[in-house]
């Protein structure tokens, strides 16, 4: 049983179908959009939100196009995004919150195992529901989501807190020492003093996609997942002690800068 939780180009998008002629209940009423790839549900619950007075549906899509333009043409509380609406649902995810930071997803799955639970709600989803939810614990949801908390049954609960813990363990225990080349450093470096990719590539001299491969290798290397990661890799093991801008640490404390003669081979 779920419960409430304190938490944290080309064609042009088909026409977006608005709830505007609907009555207006009250101000505070929490306005929602419905996203959901097959119309018998979007009308199944759009039918059940109508039997309460605090929730009116302002929108409905049927396609992640769709989605993305409701969610910035129409003020909302609450978007409930089916899976199956995209190929790809996560990346899904993170397009919407990308255009509408402050949107509060409720994502309905079939189904969802512990690998696409931890990667939802890194993503930023408030919510996470099966298809087969009662209507009252989805009004419940819907509320709970609204208000600020976090919706997620029990499972999912222990899930994301063992994938935060495993992840914190691995940034702050000792690790066998990685060998890391001078442009690895030099880049690592870089990121760790906020430059962005076209920066450090300025930086160094070379080309933004010699520095988004030398990434991805360092990433591989030290089992990080991006650059906040990366970043506390660094602090926890001192990686970069001594080192400054465009420069790197050597074992002599003096600095040197490596040469960029050609580019590297993603995933060499």
């Amino acid at each position: 049983m779920a419960s409430g939780f304190k938490a944290s180009a080309g064609k042009t998008p088909p026409k977006v179908a608005s709830e505007s002629e609907a009555p207006q209940p009250a101000s505070e009423a929490i306005k929602i959009i419905i996203a959901d790839s097959q119309a018998i549900y979007r009308v199944g619950t759009k039918k059940i939100f109508a039997l309460e007075d605090d929730i009116r549906v302002v929108a409905q899509a049927e396609s992640l196009g769709q989605l993305l333009a409701a969610a910035q043409k129409f003020p909302n509380d609450v978007i409930l995004f089916e899976a199956a609406i995209t190929t790809n649902p996560q990346e899904g995810v993170s397009e919407l919150m990308k255009r509408v930071p402050s949107a509060k997803v409720i994502v309905l799955t079939p189904e969802a195992d512990e690998d696409d639970t931890v990667e939802y709600f890194r993503r930023g989803v408030r919510g996470l529901i099966n298809r087969s939810i009662s209507p009252d614990l989805l009004v419940k949801c819907v509320r709970k989501v609204a208000s600020g908390e976090t919706w997620i049954d029990n499972q999912g609960v222990n899930w994301v807190i063992e994938a935060y813990r495993q992840q914190a363990a691995a940034l702050m225990s000792p690790r066998p020492k990685t060998r890391l080349s001078d442009k690895e450093l030099l880049i690592i470096s870089c990121v760790t003093q906020g430059m962005r990719n076209k920066e450090i590539a300025h930086e160094i001299g070379t080309t933004e996609q010699v520095v988004k491969n030398y990434l991805r290798k360092v990433y591989d290397k030290l089992g990080v997942s991006d650059r906040l990661e990366l970043a506390l890799y660094c602090i926890h093991h001192r990686l970069l002690q001594g080192a400054g801008k465009g420069q790197i640490p050597t074992p002599e404390g003096s600095t040197s800068t490596p040469e960029w003669s050609e580019e590297p081979v993603p995933n060499q």
